[in-house]
């Protein structure tokens, strides 16, 4: 048998075992396959859900906020002209948080698409590009700065910063304060709905960390989580965290895989759980917009 062949029967037979795999998953709705949402963009990243469950993401490349509607299950434009908005997150207060790169800042938008400048800058310093973020239940932002040189930048692209870090910044202020040293490039973030616990891909590394959030909203005790980076990344109301990168990769509350959702996609960037139940999971791929109906729900 030649050697292409094997390899097809291979991959075949692999591929099929991922589809049994998916569809027998208690995670995963009976019957429920993947399905392709919208299509078209240049490249998606950042889903986040507002209240009502519907889904708002970036085409980065085309400088756009893109939303899915609960109503009609149709794809339209937001907002374009966000400052070339890459990770997103509703506040508790209903505005979109934007990693907004193209000056390398943060941005809080409402819903009627204007914008205020949340941080531009760490101790005076253009900050590496701001990837992807999360809200404390009590409120304060923590956020991922990895340096992802961008050829829209006017800016000199190189680091000014020592290092790609994790940062927070604190209600009312705008001056973040830097919380790790040691990270070679985090880009997924995600916390407990208890706000004990923060999660922090390192994706160069090909590691996923947690880390005990203080009173002080400092980080302790920092552990290995799985041996997996991810670019984006969310939790579902059992505790289990969602990696991303080659398709979708689910890990229990000990680090323990349990599901790969096998994406038709050049890369998959980010998941969030959404629609009016909160128990469809949108992943953004590549040109994509995908959807899985789950039996559990978005993490509160």
């Amino acid at each position: 048998m030649k050697k292409s062949t094997v390899l097809l029967i291979l991959f075949t037979v692999n591929m099929c075992v991922l589809a049994q795999d998916l569809s027998d998953n208690k995670l995963v709705a009976k019957g429920a396959k993947v399905e392709l949402v919208a299509d078209g963009f240049r490249f998606t990243e950042g889903p986040t859900a507002d209240k009502a469950g519907n889904v708002y993401f970036t085409d980065q490349p085309n400088d756009r906020i893109m939303k899915w509607s609960v109503s009609d299950n149709k794809v339209s434009v937001f907002l374009e002209n966000t400052g070339r908005a890459n990770g997103l997150y509703f506040d508790k207060k209903g505005n979109i948080l934007s990693c907004s790169d193209m000056d390398n800042e943060i941005w809080k938008i409402d819903m009627n698409g204007k914008h205020e400048v949340l941080v531009s800058n760490f101790e005076g310093l253009k900050m590496n590009g701001p990837n992807d973020l999360w809200e404390h239940p009590k409120g304060g932002i923590y956020f991922t700065d990895p340096l992802y040189k961008r050829n829209y930048w006017t800016r000199d692209p190189a680091k000014q910063m020592d290092g790609e870090h994790v940062y927070y910044l604190a209600p009312n202020t705008d001056k973040p304060i830097k919380l790790t040293n040691d990270l070679e490039q985090p880009n997924g973030i995600i916390g407990s709905p208890d706000g004990k616990r923060l999660f922090v891909a390192d994706i160069k590394a090909g590691k996923t960390y947690v880390y005990d959030i203080q009173t002080d909203r400092t980080l302790a005790n920092k552990k290995l989580f799985c041996n997996m980076g991810s670019d984006g990344m969310t939790m579902d109301n059992q505790g289990n965290i969602y990696l991303t990168g080659r398709g979708v990769t689910v890990f229990n509350p000990k680090g323990e895989q349990i599901l790969q959702i096998p994406i038709k996609a050049g890369w998959t960037a980010n998941v969030c759980f959404g629609g009016k139940n909160r128990d469809i999971l949108f992943i953004t791929a590549s040109e994509y917009l995908y959807s899985l109906k789950m039996n559990v729900k978005g993490a509160k």
